[in-house]
């Protein structure tokens, strides 16, 4: 772990490789687990606002969970997260064939609403929690990114650049531009001074 401005960073995810492979895994990590997709305050906001552009891409299924839960819950353990159907899938999921994909994203690939969606999916395999005083950011290593893992592997890329959009979203390019450093002095000294 690393400090980088108000953030504790996990060195794996500057060590780990990674890139989705969706015709490996079909998108499970939509469909998978036992909650929605964490969200800040700011993206209930969003989803209420864009929720009537993005309906029109969305099942049948995702539009009734959507309009019996909210564009948004609070989950069992308080955080604030997307709803779900039937306790699997993202409300928010549609299928291309067998493959999830995410209907927000393709309202946002379509330009008709201009954010592409939940920052904790563009992010993932990484993951933030929040903090008083800091941010931790850690690789979550689930067994569905197997595929992704030998993937990224064979690429050789590493998880912060396959993640890149989505970290200079969250915490901007000042801060990314400092971890590429850190990277880069990781790579030079496999044991660098902890910033």
């Amino acid at each position: 772990m690393f400090q980088l401005g108000k953030t504790i960073v996990s060195e794996d995810i500057l060590e780990k490789e990674f890139v989705c492979n969706l015709t490996a895994c079909k998108g499970a990590c939509c469909v998978d687990g036992d909650a929605g997709a964490p969200l800040s305050e700011e993206e209930t906001k969003i989803l209420e606002e864009i929720y009537p552009k993005v309906k029109p891409f969305l099942r049948k299924e995702g539009i009734e969970a959507i309009e019996a839960q909210g564009v948004w819950i609070t989950g069992t353990d308080g955080d604030l997260e997307t709803p779900l159907i039937d306790n699997k899938d993202c409300a928010y999921v549609i299928f291309d064939g067998d493959t999830a994909l995410c209907g927000i994203e393709q309202a946002y690939n379509q330009g008709v609403v201009s954010w592409k969606k939940p920052v904790s999916c563009h992010l993932y395999p990484v993951r933030v929690k929040d903090f008083t005083e800091f941010a931790a950011v850690n690789y979550d290593r689930w067994d569905i990114c197997n595929p992704a893992c030998a993937l990224g592997k064979e690429l050789e890329v590493p998880v912060y650049k396959f993640v890149k959009e989505a970290l200079v979203r969250r915490f901007g390019a000042d801060w990314y531009a400092e971890l590429e450093k850190v990277a880069e002095d990781l790579k030079d000294d496999p044991s660098p001074r902890r910033r």
